[in-house]
């Protein structure tokens, strides 16, 4: 029998095959029906409607506030926790750092029922605090992916680096300035982008906590569920634009971010 050998072009073909049919055939379709009205003519009456319509503008607004908001939550929480797990030298911090994940290995919906029972039991209302609460929620629930990728960066970096700057007069808080965080920048970027992206679409959050509350996610899935198909695949379309400039942007700021840690090297 012969002998077969696979080449890298024979093995990229069932990968190739997966994209094409679950990334790039959806998104044709949903390319058609935005560009399209009921009866399958060519119009570009949805995307005037969407930029024209103050609720889907308001909604796009809200969500990007609440995936800023939870965003920053999110880092201002997670850096100093990854710093301490990874910079203090403790001989438990991976144990510490499986607590933080360990919510993950909890079901989704026996989560957020727990979170929305204790929310309940502390304001008796939900209804009264919707933003502070869905920031909550989301914080909840994206803190370890903001964690892990800060974590994992942290721990890497060069000790001579650290050691060098002190050598040269610099204080605690002038390396953490200058050397600690532009070195933790590619964790941070990976961070938001993993955070960011998910908290302006991620609805079913906030249908389990309020079920009246709308982001984008909620607009889209409100006209597919109406059979509006044309006027939901515009917005996920426009979606997509907006989180493919969000991640060039964020893909910029690690290539700079690169470039100042080859300076700093």
């Amino acid at each position: 029998m012969k002998n077969f050998r696979f080449s890298r072009k024979q093995l990229c073909i069932p990968y190739a095959l997966f994209l094409a049919c679950f990334v790039v055939l959806p998104l044709a379709v949903i390319i058609y029906y935005a560009f399209t009205d009921g009866s399958g003519r060519f119009t570009l009456a949805n995307l005037l409607s969407f930029f024209t319509n103050g609720n889907t503008i308001g909604t796009l607004c809200y969500s990007i506030v609440i995936a800023v908001a939870v965003t920053a939550v999110c880092l201002l929480i997670a850096y100093p926790t990854a710093y301490v797990l990874a910079r203090s030298g403790m001989k438990r911090g991976a144990v510490l750092l499986m607590l933080f994940i360990l919510p993950m290995w909890i079901n989704f919906t026996l989560r957020l029922t727990a979170l929305k029972e204790i929310l309940t039991v502390i304001e008796g209302n939900l209804s009264l605090h919707p933003f502070l609460n869905t920031v909550i929620a989301m914080t909840y629930d994206f803190l370890p992916f903001m964690i892990l990728p800060l974590y994992t960066t942290l721990i890497q970096l060069d000790e001579s680096l650290l050691e060098a700057a002190q050598d040269l007069g610099a204080g605690p808080a002038e390396v953490f300035v200058r050397v600690t965080l532009p070195l933790s920048m590619p964790g941070i970027v990976s961070g938001i982008t993993m955070t960011f992206l998910p908290a302006m679409t991620n609805y079913v959050i906030l249908d389990m906590i309020y079920n009246s509350t709308y982001i984008m996610g909620s607009l889209i899935g409100s006209y597919f569920n109406i059979y509006d198909w044309n006027n939901g695949s515009m917005i996920s379309l426009i979606l997509f634009g907006v989180i493919c400039i969000i991640y060039l942007i964020t893909g910029r700021g690690e290539n700079n971010d690169a470039q100042n840690r080859g300076a700093i090297l």
